[in-house]
């Protein structure tokens, strides 16, 4: 697998399509930072890290009666950099864009705020 956040976004956006309650994904502590970082901001109920240490997996449960929409932005061939200056509302503020700063994982309001850029992995709305 050359793109493991884009998989993982892939089976969550397969997942809420097929009405599924919860979707389950190969462990990563990117993955695991992206995750939690979707349920601080309200996209995803609940997050848990299941199985032992070889074989752990990523489960995450959806918010029952909200479906979000997930794009990856940043990809393996096309690298999508962005400094705070350059980082415009996602649908007008509705959405949010997920980077990878030097300080870790945040949402575009969250970079601009501490006036830091980055590579833009994905967007939510």
């Amino acid at each position: 697998m050359n793109d493991p956040i884009g998989d993982f976004l892939t089976r969550m956006r397969n997942a809420q399509r097929a009405h599924r309650d919860t979707c389950v994904a190969p462990f990563s502590k990117l993955k695991l930072a992206l995750a939690e970082l979707l349920k601080r901001e309200g996209y995803l109920q609940d997050v848990q890290v299941i199985g032992e240490e070889p074989k752990t997996s990523i489960e995450v449960t959806f918010v029952p009666g909200k479906e979000a929409e997930f794009e990856r932005m940043s990809k393996p061939g096309r690298r999508l950099y962005a400094g705070n200056e350059d980082l415009r509302p996602v649908l007008r503020g509705y959405g949010i864009a997920i980077l990878t700063t030097s300080q870790g994982l945040m949402t575009d309001v969250e970079a601009r705020k501490q006036k830091v850029g980055g590579e833009v992995l994905c967007t939510v709305w």
